[in-house]
């Protein structure tokens, strides 16, 4: 088959490699000039994905384009591509506005029959003060669009929301125009559901997951785009069905071709949810890999033909621990930070291993696996077993034998869960019931 990837920073390129190593044909077009190191001399590079279109419609049903992000209006791109016979991998218009206008997103979850959380939605911080004035709560401050990072977003931690007041005005310097909301702050587990939508339906099964957002132990420091996820296919119908189920009508409505994940909080009262990602989730696609008996190639051709085709997945958990070097979380727009250093594994990592780590922000530079990129997203060890503990200790041994300077990781993804998160989460009757021993 043939894969043609569009994105700024090379995001899929574990993906990438797991389809070359299938024996596929995969191009890259990558846009941020600062990202062109990633995955070089390892999956073949063009300028231009426009040109590439006569290549990949060549190949008909074997010819799969893939888009990475969501940023400029690239799901009414890929709208345009499958309207011109292409087969697209990724998003869409409508996911795109589910995932940027929070807002809009939580309409459609409550009109679908989910509690949700009392969100409010502003252009102006003057506005937003005077709101927070009348009604003084713990929020959690999110903005709209793509032209905010997670590390933007805020946690209010005072029950008057003064925090949230003081970080607005930080956060809107410099932006004369932007569009956020604040939403009623809910105790509880905190926990996603994702599954592929082929334009038509959800595959099945669904998976199960549980982020760690922040930089450091104990969910301490920067809000980042993920350091470490806890995922499973088991056991998920059941939420699947109260949360993620109830919008395939719209998808498919939209022409929706791609992953969708639901992120929530749930506790006594409920599900609640917060927000959707609707497109391929770094890392959650390469956490999921291992757990996946379906090659890559094979989900994709049935995305893209409409076909239903459940995918196979191996039982237990996977953990992913994110594995990063300066400097992230910030940008090297932001700070400037050298690339091309060492990255080194050990010589005794097992091949079985070996296929546990999933390249993100290195390339080849003289011969050697070197760092790259933008953010400093160096790659993700993942590992797997029948239960939480045992897939933490694998990925964490993985981890381990990977060497490069400054290297940092979270240690304890997985601990909240293995200490009384999960067993809340199956008193809530919110998982399948388990398979006798």
């Amino acid at each position: 088959m043939r894969f043609l990837g569009i994105g700024d920073s090379c995001d899929l390129g574990a993906l990438y490699l797991r389809l070359i190593e299938g024996g596929h044909t995969v191009k890259a077009a990558i846009g941020n000039p600062l990202c062109h190191g990633t995955l070089a001399g390892m999956v073949e590079r063009v300028p231009d994905w426009r040109g590439e279109l006569d290549w990949v419609r060549a190949a008909g049903a074997d010819g799969i384009i893939l888009f990475e992000n969501v940023a400029d209006s690239r799901g009414a791109l890929q709208d345009e591509l499958r309207r011109d016979g292409f087969h697209v991998v990724g998003g869409s218009a409508y996911g795109d506005r589910l995932e940027n206008d929070r807002a809009f997103a939580q309409g459609i979850l409550s009109a679908a029959g989910l509690p949700t959380a009392r969100v409010a939605e502003f252009d102006s911080e003057a506005e937003a003060a005077r709101f927070i004035a009348a009604h003084p709560a713990r929020y959690v401050l999110k903005f709209n669009g793509p032209g905010f990072a997670s590390s933007d977003n805020y946690v209010g931690r005072l029950s008057d929301g003064r925090d949230v007041r003081a970080m607005l005005a930080a956060r809107l310097r410099g932006h004369e125009a932007a569009s956020f909301i604040l939403m009623e702050h809910v105790e509880g587990v905190e926990m996603g559901v994702g599954a592929y939508f082929n334009g038509q339906e959800f595959l099945a099964p669904a998976c199960l997951d549980w982020e760690h957002k922040r930089f450091f132990d104990g969910d301490r420091g920067e809000l980042t785009g993920e350091m470490g996820t806890v995922v499973t296919y088991d056991r998920s119908r059941r939420f699947f069905e109260r949360t993620l189920r109830p919008v395939a009508g719209l998808l498919r409505d939209a022409g929706h071709c791609g992953y969708v994940n639901l992120n929530t909080i749930v506790n006594a009262r409920g599900i609640w949810p917060l927000e959707f990602t609707c497109r391929f989730g770094y890392p959650g696609f390469a956490v999921l890999d291992p757990l996946q008996a379906t090659p890559w190639a094979d989900i994709f051709r049935a995305m893209t033909s409409g076909i239903p085709l459940p995918i196979a997945t191996r039982p237990g958990f996977a953990v992913g621990v994110v594995l990063t070097t300066p400097p992230f979380p910030y940008t090297r727009k932001q700070i400037d930070e050298a690339v091309g250093l060492p990255v080194l594994l050990d010589p005794a990592l097992s091949a079985e291993d070996r296929r546990h780590l999933h390249f993100g922000e290195v390339g080849m530079a003289h011969g050697h696996l070197a760092t790259s990129g933008l953010y400093g997203w160096t790659m993700v060890a993942t590992g797997t077993g029948a239960d939480i503990a045992t897939a933490k200790t694998h990925a964490y041994l993985v981890a381990g034998q990977v060497f490069a300077p400054n290297l940092r990781y979270r240690s304890d993804i997985g601990d909240k869960l293995i200490g009384g998160e999960f067993a809340a989460v199956e008193r809530l009757g919110l998982l399948d019931l388990a398979r006798p021993a």
